[in-house]
């Protein structure tokens, strides 16, 4: 189990630096949106949010 904690968070923080670097202060407000919406169980506003992200991420630079 803190095995798989320990890769979850390493894998969180990866995500965080690859979007800080492709979008600067958006990507982490979008991170962050998703990380509420699934937390606080609002699935449009999680969804809608790494819907966003993901299109962000995929455009060329």
């Amino acid at each position: 189990m803190l095995l798989l904690s320990a890769l979850w968070e390493l894998l969180a923080f990866f995500a965080g630096l690859t979007v800080r670097a492709r979008l600067g202060a958006v990507g982490v407000m979008l991170m962050f949106t998703v990380a509420v919406g699934v937390r606080a169980r609002h699935d449009v506003l999680a969804v809608g949010a790494a819907v966003v992200l993901v299109l962000l991420l995929l455009r060329p630079v």
